[in-house]
Parts: C-alpha cells; structure tokens; sequence
C-alpha cells in the first residue's frame, strides 16, 4: 500500500477492525451486509479515511481501513457502530427486531489492531475470505 500525505505529514496506517453483534446474535443478512459496506465506505469518505476491504459474517464484520492520523480511533470507531447501528436498525426494522426488543446491534466492545504485523494483502484475503450469509 501507498503511503499518503497530509499537509504536514506522509503516513501510512491499516487499521483492521472488527465488530461483533450484540449477544453473537446471528442476525446479518446479505442486504444488511451490503448496506454496511456502504455506511462504513461513508463514514470513512467524511474522516479522510478510506475502506480498503469488508465483510463478515452472521454475526461479526471485519473491516480494513486506510486511516487517516488526524482521527481519534475511539472517536472513529464509535462513529463507525452507532452510524451503521442506526441505519440499520431502522432500515431492517422488522428482520432486527425479532433478535433485540431493545434498541441494540453491536456489542460495546471491539477489536482493532494496526497491521504492522501482517501484510496487507494477507489481511485483505483474510477479510475476503468470510463465510458471508447468503438469505
């Protein structure tokens, strides 16, 4: 991957994230899933970030993210799960609300990991590689 500049900086930072959904509940779709892509490849457009790879699963996604260093990743992240949380839960009302009668999606807790530590197109396969529903 290409290194980036800023105005007074040249960087280059992969952040791979993942979110997990509230109790693992088994509650993502393919058009859920498609959705995502496009409320996270938004979010990410709007902090000078860039969506480099997403998928998931049932019950987690996994996103790989070119950032930019002049976010906050707490603050990121959190814009990333309630964004996509409200969308969501509005969006596929009737599909979320036979999992949670409260107004829940992710669980408030997540990973993420800089990707120094592995190359970026093995992480890129990786995220590829999710067993994506199919209903």
């Amino acid at each position: 991957m290409l290194a980036r500049k800023g105005s007074h900086a040249v960087f280059s930072i992969h952040l791979h994230f993942l979110f997990i959904t509230k109790y693992r509940k088994k509650v993502i779709t393919e058009p859920i899933l498609e959705r995502m892509h496009e409320i996270f490849a938004n979010i990410c457009i709007k902090t000078n970030c860039i969506l480099v790879e997403f998928s998931g699963e049932q019950d987690h996604v996994h996103l790989l993210v070119d950032y930019h260093p002049d976010n906050n990743i707490s603050d990121f992240t959190s814009s990333l799960k309630s964004a996509s949380s409200r969308v969501i839960r509005k969006e596929f009302k009737d599909h979320i609300d036979k999992f949670y009668w409260k107004p829940l999606f992710w669980s408030s807790s997540y990973y993420v990991a800089s990707s120094g530590g592995a190359p970026i197109d093995k992480l890129k396969q990786y995220i590829k590689e999710q067993d994506a529903p199919t209903e």
